[in-house]
């Protein structure tokens, strides 16, 4: 039996800090916000710092800003680093006001595997829509299930055509909760 998978995102709530696009050296805001949520290997250059846009308590686990970028405690990327040291590339920043270590996760990996008949529901970008850069990629995946047979050996993932959702292995998903992560919530897939 394949093993089971997680999709991890934010669990937010009131009192906790809501954090920005990463800034590059110069403060100015990434060019592209989303190539941290591509599920491939990054070029990372220079030293990136996260605002933090409404300050409030931190988390061990949070998205910033527009592109939803994960940003980890230095606890839960060692425990990433440990498990799934082939899916995921950290990159130090720095959380202005915080002298905590933080890093953002790239998931390396991107898997076609999202399986339509058993999701909720799948909705596909239609020539009618005028996207043709999206064209044939999901444009709503609701109740994602995956077909676990077409994940392979990787244990944290982007799924293809849907990369906002970050899939975790069921003992990543152990780990982090072992280790009393906060702001993190998991949705089976």
């Amino acid at each position: 039996m394949p093993p089971r998978f997680f999709e991890l995102a934010e669990n937010v709530r009131a009192g906790y800090w809501y954090l920005g696009d990463p800034l590059d050296e110069r403060g100015q805001e990434v060019e592209d916000p989303w190539v941290y949520t591509t599920g491939r290997p990054i070029r990372a250059e220079g030293h990136l710092t996260i605002p933090i846009d409404e300050p409030g308590r931190p988390l061990d686990f949070s998205t910033a800003g527009v592109g939803a970028t994960p940003i980890v405690h230095v606890r839960v990327a060692s425990i990433f680093a440990e498990l799934a040291p082939n899916d995921v590339q950290l990159i130090p920043v720095d959380l202005k006001g915080h002298p905590d270590q933080y890093l953002i996760l790239v998931a390396t990996k991107l898997v076609r595997c999202i399986d339509d008949k058993a999701s909720r529901e799948v909705l596909y970008w239609k020539p009618e829509d005028e996207r043709p850069d999206k064209l044939g990629k999901y444009r709503s995946v609701a109740g994602m299930r995956i077909d676990r047979t077409k994940v392979g050996g990787a244990k944290v993932f982007r799924t293809w055509g849907w990369d906002v959702a970050l899939i975790v292995s069921e003992d990543i998903k152990a780990a982090l909760e072992r280790a009393k992560l906060t702001g993190a919530k998991f949705t089976e897939v």
